[in-house]
């Protein structure tokens, strides 16, 4: 199994990179195979529907994201809903996304957008035939101090969903005996 986390937000002081950094942490904890993108440090095209789609890293995207067996999004909520930058690598890769394992980590300033990504969520499952996973985390900024999480509740939350992921996606992923 291989998960890939992807940190969607550009804002240096991110509360959902520092969610996507203890997810990555947390599976490496137990010899997961994970890698994290974070699209800070990544440039992208705004999609066009037409010469985005050469840009070199859009390419080298699509691939990693495909060869992932789950994805992990690590979104702010900003207007009830993901962050442009997640919306933007999902136009940009789509065909990538095909039937993969979806789990998300959101931060956001309040605690009445909790269900701020099932836009996102419904496009994936309807569109791209993703499996959501059903937990996910939502933190808000007092969660966080100093670049840390700091509230207990979010720390273990992290962890009921590390293993949610881990198996679901071993689940799902095991190879179908074949019976003679």
């Amino acid at each position: 199994m291989s998960y890939l986390i992807i940190g969607a937000s550009l804002n240096p002081e991110s509360n959902s990179q520092i969610l996507a950094e203890r997810s990555q942490a947390l599976l490496q904890e137990q010899n997961h195979d994970v890698q994290r993108l974070d699209l800070r440090k990544i440039e992208l095209p705004m999609c066009d529907g037409s010469s985005a789609y050469a840009h070199p890293n859009v390419a080298e995207l699509a691939n990693t994201i495909a060869q992932a067996s789950a994805l992990v999004v690590a979104t702010p909520i900003y207007n009830y809903d993901v962050n442009a930058n997640i919306k933007n690598l999902l136009e940009l890769t789509g065909k990538s996304w095909n039937q993969k394992i979806v789990g998300f980590l959101c931060a956001a300033g309040g605690k009445g957008s909790y269900m701020s990504v099932m836009p996102f969520a419904n496009s994936l499952m309807l569109d791209f035939r993703c499996l959501i996973i059903p937990r996910f985390v939502y933190a808000t900024g007092d969660a966080f101090e100093s670049g840390k999480i700091v509230d207990e509740t979010i720390e273990q939350r992290l962890v009921e969903f590390r293993d949610r992921l881990v198996e679901i996606t071993e689940a799902l992923t095991k190879p179908v005996p074949i019976s003679s």
